[in-house]
């Protein structure tokens, strides 16, 4: 009967390794974003631009909340935008008390 349901024979410890992913894959997004702002002008290739689409459309909802309550610093081209860093140690302890949690 465990071979016809696998599904059912997860672990707390296999949803937490699961949910502990899913928030290293979103941080790793959020990274990405960041390499992208650097580059003023990225290569006019389809499969880039649509990498670069599909990062935005992810990471800027979650930042722009963050970037209502800090403006980038400085100004210009040169203006640094401190949202990611906030998002980034927001989402490493919600992975922690997430994780934990899952845990028991």
């Amino acid at each position: 009967m465990a071979t016809l349901f696998p599904i059912l024979a997860l672990t707390r410890a296999d949803v937490a390794g699961y949910v502990s992913a899913l928030f290293t894959v979103y941080i790793v997004l959020i990274f990405i974003r960041i390499l992208m702002s650097w580059i003023p002008r990225l290569p006019d290739n389809a499969a880039i631009q649509a990498v670069a689409a599909f990062t935005r459309d992810v990471t800027d909802p979650y930042l722009n909340i963050f970037r209502r309550f800090i403006p980038p610093i400085g100004g210009g081209g040169m203006a640094l935008d401190l949202s990611p860093v906030l998002g980034v140690i927001l989402l490493l302890v919600l992975q922690g008390v997430v994780v934990g949690i899952i845990n028991g």
